[in-house]
């Protein structure tokens, strides 16, 4: 009932932009206090695949609101102006391992040629928040094989939303945080157009500044 302005495309999901695929692996296990390396385990991966599996570049830009989210590859699409290959969301510590896993799952796709200087290298987009509030953080839990997991099963569709993937352990505006999607269609210049968003929100523990709808 929130009165957003716009059309929505037909899942109101960052999906709706052509050959874009999302997936999540969701790790939640354990209950009680923390003990570190057991858990409560709250954590996950998500993936966003701008141009499903195929090895075909998009416009990329980025920019820093404000915080100190860690995002590598940065300097590429800055450099560059291009993304190449998922975007993948995860905790603080796990954004080491989620890039080596993305690497490895690149080498492995048909495209590439260990002899073609676009194929032979990646600088993989992997970008994090923080969910030691919900998770055992330090116990390392997410693996390569879950990101792995999150890539190989990217589709297009309905996003599954929440607390799901990257979003698991996320706080927000004093709610339980996560994952959300969005899309808008509109016209320029005579052609219709997709935009599609996807967050991952954790931030602003109180709720205090939080607004909707005015």
């Amino acid at each position: 009932g929130i009165p957003f302005d716009g059309e929505t495309g037909p899942n109101n999901a960052i999906t709706d932009v052509n050959g874009t695929l999302v997936g999540h692996t969701t790790l939640i296990t354990g209950e009680g206090s923390l003990v570190v390396s057991q858990g409560p385990v709250r954590t996950g991966i998500t993936a966003v695949l701008p141009r499903g599996h195929h090895n075909d570049p998009v416009f990329a830009g980025w920019y820093s609101l404000n915080g100190c989210g860690e995002m590598t590859g940065t300097a590429w699409v800055e450099e560059s102006g291009f993304l190449q290959g998922p975007v993948m969301i995860t905790n603080t510590h796990s954004v080491g391992i989620v890039h080596d896993a993305v690497i490895g799952w690149i080498r492995h796709q048909p495209t590439f040629d260990p002899h073609d200087p676009r194929t032979f290298w990646s600088l993989p987009v992997v970008a994090e928040t923080y969910d030691g509030g919900l998770n055992d953080i330090n116990g390392f839990h997410v693996t390569r094989d879950h990101a792995l997991d999150a890539m190989r099963g990217a589709q297009s569709g309905p996003v599954e939303e929440g607390a799901v993937g990257g979003g698991t352990g996320m706080v927000c505006n004093g709610f339980k945080g996560g994952i959300g999607t969005a899309s808008r269609r509109f016209e320029a210049g005579n052609r219709q157009y997709v935009l599609g968003v996807l967050v991952q929100c954790n931030y602003n523990w109180d709720g205090d500044d939080l607004r909707l709808g005015g």
